[in-house]
């Protein structure tokens, strides 16, 4: 019984982490494309320093948190974001103009 107990709450644990471990944290891009109406934004991801860093990747589509997150951001803002996978859409939860 005292077996059973500490599985499942080891498993409970690791189920409440899960979207923890989906949230990618500090990625660095370029905005390409605002959409206020639908709340998504569009992201080049930038690399500094590393082998291919000028080499062209395309832009990613992302949901936003919350609307306000993008009124202050531009098309050509170089910006640090933080995403988490839910529903299987990408959305940005933290969103930071540098």
């Amino acid at each position: 019984m005292k077996a059973a107990r500490i599985t499942l709450v080891t498993v409970a644990a690791l189920v409440w982490s899960l979207p923890l471990l989906a949230a990618e944290q500090g990625a660095t891009g370029v905005v390409t494309g605002i959409n206020r109406l639908n709340g998504t934004i569009a992201i080049k991801r930038v690399q500094n320093g590393t082998v291919g860093a000028g080499a062209s990747a395309a832009a990613e589509e992302f949901k936003v948190k919350d609307n306000a997150m993008i009124e202050e951001v531009h098309a050509g803002d170089r910006v640090t974001f933080s995403t988490a996978d839910g529903s299987g859409a990408k959305t940005i939860i933290k969103l930071d103009r540098q």
